[in-house]
């Protein structure tokens, strides 16, 4: 069987600035809601049985004590962010599993919920659906990859090492030293994709390079300037290896059965209505027949 683990949060962003603005009954944007609920449902009709969805059910975390300038919700457009509890609700309706992370991010879910199934040996591949370079991190070989869904590209351990230079057990390494401003900390400042990729690619980890440049065994450019930046400011990278590196201690299921989509629930009849897009619910039971559930 494959998994196919889906970082909710992502697509939701993804379908509200890409897809047409839609009211439900009550007139409530929901666009970005029926976007989600289709994209998923267009992968079951492809032939995915065993799927799981991670949200950031509020965008806080741990993370926010240990950095203040970590990504807050702050900015986010109303009629977005009024959408993510009704995602989550309209998900488990429609018969799909859902992880709303609190304390974690949905980016730990889906790190935890990889980790967890690639322990069944039942499992032929896990595919986390992301393109968020962080969980390149949770690449494991051809058997957990990531899959950008709206590119359709697959990206396997060999994919990880040509886009960064790295190994997945370096990305968080490599992003204390580059920075993430999608997720709100700046990395060492000098060091670069180039750079980071380099130097790394060496000596994996940041404990394990040379306090002093003279004692590399890789040419880097302004390696000199590179080497005081880092000393200046390695408990800052130490910090921001802490963000950057994806919790897999979540127990999000006891077994990969649990994932197995079984149809619809009743209540999306309903749920499809409220939205005014009762094809949806035509499309779920049409699914759950085919597949003979």
């Amino acid at each position: 069987m494959k998994v196919h683990l889906i970082d909710g949060t992502y697509e939701l962003f993804r379908h509200f600035f890409g897809m047409p603005e839609a009211s439900d009954a009550e007139g409530r944007e929901v666009g970005a809601i029926i976007g989600v609920l289709g994209s998923v449902l267009g992968m079951l009709e492809a032939g995915a049985t065993h799927i799981a969805v991670a949200t950031d059910h509020v965008v806080e975390s741990f993370r926010n004590e240990l950095w203040p300038g970590y990504k807050t919700g702050e900015g986010i457009d109303p009629r977005l962010f009024a959408q993510f509890h009704p995602l989550e609700d309209a998900l488990r309706a429609m018969g799909v599993v859902v992880w709303p992370m609190v304390e974690l991010e949905a980016d730990d879910g889906l790190a935890s919920g990889a980790w967890l199934a690639d322990q069944d040996p039942r499992v032929e591949q896990v595919l986390v659906c992301t393109p968020d370079k962080d969980l390149s991190q949770s690449v494991r070989g051809n058997r957990v990859v990531q899959f950008d869904r709206r590119k359709r590209e697959v990206r396997d351990e060999a994919g990880v090492i040509e886009k960064f230079g790295v190994p997945p057990t370096s990305i968080p390494d490599y992003l204390a030293l580059v920075g993430d401003s999608a997720d709100g900390y700046p990395g060492i400042k000098g060091w670069g994709a180039k750079s980071a990729g380099a130097v790394l690619a060496r000596y994996q980890h940041l404990e394990a390079i040379p306090t002093s440049s003279a004692e590399w065994v890789v040419a880097v450019r302004g390696a000199e300037r590179l080497s005081a930046m880092l000393e200046a400011h390695r408990e800052d990278a130490v910090l921001f290896r802490t963000l950057a590196t994806l919790r897999t201690d979540a127990r999000l299921f006891r077994n990969v059965d649990e994932l197995r989509w079984l149809g619809p629930s009743p209540t999306f009849e309903l749920v499809a209505g409220r939205l005014r897009a009762q094809g949806l619910w035509d499309r779920a039971g049409h699914c759950a027949q085919r597949t003979r559930i």
